[in-house]
This record gives C-alpha cells, sequence and structure tokens, in this order.
C-alpha cells in the first residue's frame, strides 16, 4: 500500500505476520531448528503470496527462543520467492538501530523486491536489544523519537545533514540506494499507550494497533487519539492508516479451530510473556473465553473470523488486518491451510461487506 497516492482510497488488506518463536513441540518434547523455521516461514510467505494474501511481516527479537533477529535479510530471501506480496518488519526496534543502517536496508530490500518494502517501527515488547547494542533503558524513549524523525528525514533526502543527540552527526551524507517507491511506507507499531498512538499522529505515519486479546472496543481511545494528533499536526487523513495485528487461526468450523489452536496456544502462552517466565498452563475453559465472539483473539470458522474483522472495523476504521497463527509451534501444515481459508473465505466475505457498506453510504448521500 502506497498511503502517499492523493486521493485514493486504500482498499482493505490482509496480512499475515510472525516472530518466528521457537517452541517446544508438544508432541515430541523438541524445540524445531532455527534453519527448519526459517525454511517454513519462506514457504509461508510464498504460499500466502499465490493465495492473494496483501501483505507479510517478521518479527525482531534478539534472543534464543526466536529465529527472527534480522527482518530485512529474512524479508530480502522471500522477496526471491514471491511476486507480489508487500514485505514488512513487524517490527523494527528502532530504539536500538541506526536509522542510516535501517533505511540502507530497507531501500535494499525495496530494489529487490520491485516496489513491495515498508517498515513497521517501534519500541520492541523486550528490552534485550538495550544492553546487547550498547543502549541505556533510561533513554528508551527519547532514543525512539530522534531515530524516528532521523528515518524519516532518511527517507525523504538522498543527501542529509544531522545533529543528533544519540549518533554522529551527519553532514551532506549520501543516502543510498534510494528505493523504487518515492518514500518507503512507514508504520508505528502501538500497544496500549495513548503516547505512542499520539506519536504516530503527530508523525503522519501509519498505525499498526496490536490487539492480542481482550474487548478491543476498549482501544478505541488510541485511535481517536491517532487521527486527532494527526490532524493537529496538519496531516491529511487519508493518509492516517490504521492497521489491526492480531493472534489467532482459522479452520472450517469455530470448533475445529479451537481443537487444533488450543495445545498450541497454550504452550505458546506457558513459555513466552513479558517477564520471560513459565506461567501456569491455560485451560481450555479459560481459553474459550479469550477465544469468545466479542474478544480480539481470532479463532473460528472464516464466517467467524469475518464477523470479528468487520466488528472491528465499526470502532476503528482500519484498512488492514494482519493475523499471527503460527505460534507455539502449530504444524505447517495447518498453517497452509489456515493461510488458504484466509485468502479464499475470510477476505471475500469481508471485501463483500465493506464495498456494500460503501455503496449503502452513497446512496444516502
Amino acid at each position: 500500500m502506497n498511503m502517499k497516492n492523493e486521493g485514493v482510497q486504500p482498499k482493505f488488506e490482509f496480512g499475515l505476520y510472525t516472530l518466528g518463536d521457537l517452541s517446544i513441540d508438544i508432541q515430541t518434547g523438541h524445540k524445531i531448528s532455527p534453519a527448519q523455521r526459517l525454511h517454513e516461514i519462506v514457504e509461508a510467505a510464498k504460499l500466502a503470496d499465490e493465495a492473494g494474501i496483501d501483505v507479510f511481516g517478521v518479527g525482531e527479537h534478539h534472543r534464543l527462543d526466536f529465529a527472527l533477529s534480522s527482518p530485512p535479510v529474512v524479508l530480502a530471501a522471500i522477496a526471491q520467492a514471491t511476486k507480489r506480496i508487500r514485505l514488512t518488519s513487524a517490527t523494527t526496534v528502532l530504539s536500538t538501530a541506526d536509522p542510516v543502517r535501517v533505511f540502507e536496508d530497507f531501500a535494499t530490500l525495496d530494489l529487490l523486491s520491485n516496489g513491495r518494502a515498508e517498515i513497521i517501527s517501534g519500541r520492541g515488547a523486550f528490552l534485550e536489544s538495550f544492553p546487547l547494542f550498547g543502549y541505556a533503558l533510561d533513554d528508551y524513549h527519547a532514543l525512539f523519537q530522534e531515530n524516528l524523525t532521523l528515518l524519516q528525514e532518511l527517507n525523504r533526502h538522498s543527501k542529509l545533514t544531522w545533529k543528533g543527540a544519540f549518533r554522529s552527526d551527519l553532514q551532506n551524507a549520501e543516502i543510498a540506494p534510494r528505493p523504487i517507491q518515492s518514500e518507503l511506507p512507514i508504520w508505528i507499531g502501538v500497544g496500549g499507550t495513548p503516547a505512542s498512538a499520539a506519536l504516530a499522529g503527530t508523525y503522519g505515519t501509519g498505525m499498526a494497533l496490536a490487539i492480542l486479546g481482550g474487548d478491543p472496543s476498549k482501544l478505541q481511545h488510541l485511535v481517536k487519539t491517532y487521527r486527532q494528533a494527526g490532524k493537529n499536526a496538519g496531516h491529511d487523513p487519508q493518509h492516517l492508516q490504521v492497521g489491526i495485528t492480531s493472534h489467532g487461526y482459522i479452520a472450517k468450523t469455530t470448533e475445529q479451530a479451537f481443537n487444533e489452536f488450543y495445545p498450541y496456544y497454550a504452550n505458546y502462552t506457558s513459555h513466552f510473556n513479558g517477564n520471560r517466565l513459565e506461567s501456569s498452563t491455560l485451560t481450555r475453559d479459560a481459553f474459550e473465553q479469550l477465544a469468545g465472539p466479542d474478544t480480539a483473539l481470532a479463532v473460528g470458522s472464516p464466517e467467524r473470523i469475518a464477523e470479528k474483522i468487520l466488528t472491528q472495523h465499526k470502532m476503528f476504521g482500519h484498512t488492514r488486518y494482519m493475523l499471527q497463527m503460527d505460534i507455539g509451534g502449530v504444524p505447517f501444515s495447518r498453517i497452509a491451510a489456515a493461510i488458504e481459508l484466509l485468502a479464499t473465505e475470510v477476505a471475500p466475505i469481508v471485501h463483500r461487506e465493506l464495498r456494500k457498506q460503501s455503496q449503502d453510504r452513497s446512496i444516502r448521500t
């Protein structure tokens, strides 16, 4: 999606993303190898491309229990195996990255993919990159804001003079290569903080709002904050795009989806959380409540998933929905089947209903 096209109403896009967790196999007790995980991620992106999914994202963690630490490298591999799907980080931990290197990597990806690169930038859910790359946690917010400012300037100018607080100065520096797109689309990943939503609006980037569970209506204020901040900063509302990212899984029936996904979701939640500590095992009853019809956890039949997306669209008016399904060791064959259902059953339902709603509004006006 090019958010710079004047006067063009963007279509509703469907995407997939992965963080590449290396979970213990609940059948064998062994952990999948990083090499196999990466090969399966590339294959999943290829299947998504062939099925007509719009965007594929890969995350960034610097831990031994994740396979993805270098999104542009993995996305470059995916670029060679795909033809049309857009390629994004999910997310680039911008607080602890050199914005010049980030821009050059993704500009190179844009050239290799014939103009399909995007960046979702964020602070990251984990903090291991700060000591790893020599940054102070006390600078958590200031680093992100300065690096985001510089990244936007790099995106706009092929030569740049820059002075900041955290990196060496740039003096008429040549910023190469330049991407195929006039500018790389930049989004900011937002969790639950109004300050992050306001920052995305102020900078005029897209906002990728993570809603991994719970009642999505409780996050409507973040979208309002984002759009108001964008308006106050003078940005065109058409450029202020919202994407929703969620966990989920799709099968032919909701019962089948619950049966197939629950063991792996419980496996994932027992090993991965913000404190990097194991928690008590998630019960089946608790899981079914988390995946209830009014929650953000998108597990069920194509019809159930489409209904959740459409309900959220009434709340947020978002133009992109990205789903993470490959968590906790879900077998690749099941992920492949779920990708096909997202493309051939969920997306047509949502597109058809959104077209109908648009036509109804046109008639009323």
